[in-house]
């Protein structure tokens, strides 16, 4: 093969004919080799991928790391080693492996420095860590995370100021590596530096400002690793009139209008029954920041991401956000009925409840002939979808006395049938006896240091080349200090 026909420059050429004559001739074939490709050169990034898949070797995108023998755009070289930790920095890198050892994983040699506590930043960085992310969490001498004491339940051994682990603090905190470090003092300080220069994204949960004083702000990372991607997530954000307030949960849910729709119509405003605020804010973290990863393929650069669980709580009004805009009409509490479509909410049988739902014209008319009523498909009030709205009152008092003349299974099984969408009211034990839930692995074991083999949920993610994989159980409080002071930062 002419590697002219790909390479765009001499030296490229004699880099890869060399390359290519030694593999042709059998020689010096490299079980790992590692390619660097600077942001100088990014334009022929793809010229080196022709070459290399026409030799039929796999590629991994890497992310950005530390290669301390070399400045950040030196050059295109060519490398033999052993350990991915010995060879990184640059912008671009990129692992070519023998078929055999590879491990595939979304987010493989992607490094995280993860300063959050709690569940927002937790679950991001968790979500991230199941992708394959080497997450490191960092935490407070002694006490670690807060969430640690957020008990009962516990399990394992007591140790610090806790009776075990916290049944809550393991939910969100699998796949991470724990570090212990004071923030407030100088070493400290330093460690984190030292170690956002060998990372690809830094996250934080703290008030605004509150690193910027301690010289871990964004502008301070990111002046020495210009390709660091760092994640701040805060109560009302960077900007704005309350971005010194601290958030929570509970508060942003009551302010941010989701208690004032959640609960009986003529009961009182509740919150949802988990931290939707929380670990939606989570999920929006790790969504901007897998964005922010594709995007530095291109320019090389990282990003600010600025995540507030109240702007979080104003996009999951969603529908009722929408609804109010364009009508200024407020919306009501509704219970478990649907604001804009009817029947579409929870009923009771005869021993328990269940949901049904006629979202369409076509599921109405054939909920009316499963309960054996077809008389009301022409019935002047339930016509239309806007007319049960109308008289949504008068439809539910017929529904429930038909519903009540049959047990919830006897009435889902006809559902089902019919083709109508519907389930029961489970509660959380049932959950875990269904079925399709033990089908899907939702529910894995984990061998903890502390508390031996206990069950997780699993993931609700399906990737079908690169899977979620546990790497790591949930950490004890620096447990990992050692390997990453010493191996990886050579303390």
């Amino acid at each position: 093969m002419d590697s002219q026909l790909f390479c765009a420059d001499n030296n490229q050429r004699r880099f890869f004919g060399l390359m290519a004559a030694r593999m042709v001739a059998g020689l010096d074939m490299p079980i790992f080799m590692t390619i660097l490709i600077t942001h100088s050169i990014v334009a022929t990034t793809n010229n080196i991928f022709k070459i290399l898949t026409a030799f039929n070797f796999p590629l991994v995108y890497m992310g950005k790391g530390l290669l301390s023998t070399l400045p950040p755009r030196s050059g295109t070289h060519l490398y033999y080693e052993k350990l991915v930790d010995q060879i990184r920095y640059t912008n671009f890198i990129y692992q070519i492996i023998n078929p055999e050892e590879i491990i595939l994983s979304s987010l493989k040699n992607i490094r995280i420095v993860d300063c959050t506590r709690a569940l927002a930043g937790p679950y991001c960085t968790m979500m991230l860590g199941d992708f394959g992310a080497d997450v490191i969490k960092i935490e407070r001498p002694g006490t670690g995370d807060e969430s640690r004491g957020w008990g009962p339940p516990f399990v394992g051994d007591p140790y610090g100021p806790y009776p075990g682990e916290s049944a809550y603090f393991l939910s969100t905190n699998r796949n991470k590596r724990s570090l212990t470090v004071n923030l407030k003092n100088p070493d400290g300080q330093e460690i984190i530096r030292r170690l956002a220069k060998v990372s690809d994204v830094f996250i934080e949960n703290f008030k605004t400002g509150v690193l910027d004083k301690m010289g871990l702000g964004e502008k301070d990372l990111r002046g020495e690793n210009p390709g660091l991607i760092y994640c701040s997530i805060t109560g009302y954000g960077q900007t704005g009139p309350f971005k010194d307030r601290p958030g929570y949960d509970a508060i942003i849910q009551a302010e941010g209008g989701m208690m004032g729709i959640t609960g009986p119509a003529e009961g009182p405003p509740s919150r949802v029954g988990v931290p939707i605020i929380d670990i939606t804010s989570g999920m929006f973290a790790a969504s901007s920041i897998l964005a922010a990863l594709v995007e530095r393929v291109e320019s090389g650069e990282g990003q600010h991401i600025d995540i507030s669980l109240m702007d979080t709580q104003v996009a999951l009004l969603s529908n009722v956000a929408s609804n109010y805009l364009l009508s200024q009409q407020p919306p009501e509490r509704q219970g478990n009925a649907h604001p804009n479509i009817t029947p579409y909410e929870a009923f009771q049988a005869k021993d328990k409840g269940f949901v049904v739902g006629a979202a369409n014209q076509r599921q109405w008319e054939h909920l009316c002939d499963v309960i054996n009523h077809p008389e009301l498909k022409t019935d002047p009030r339930f016509i239309s979808n806007q007319e049960r709205m109308k008289h949504r009152g008068d439809l539910l008092t017929l529904l429930n006395g038909f519903f009540s003349e049959k047990n919830a299974d006897e009435w889902l099984n006809l559902f089902l049938e019919a083709g109508l969408p519907s389930g029961p009211i489970n509660s959380v034990p049932e959950v875990f006896e269904h079925p399709q839930i033990r089908d899907r692995n939702l529910v894995i074991e984990v061998d903890h240091s502390s508390a031996g083999s206990i069950p997780l949920t699993g993931f609700p993610y399906k990737l079908s080349r690169t899977p979620a994989e546990l790497q790591h159980p949930p950490p004890m409080l620096g447990e990992n200090n050692q390997e990453i002071l010493v191996k990886l930062l050579g303390y």
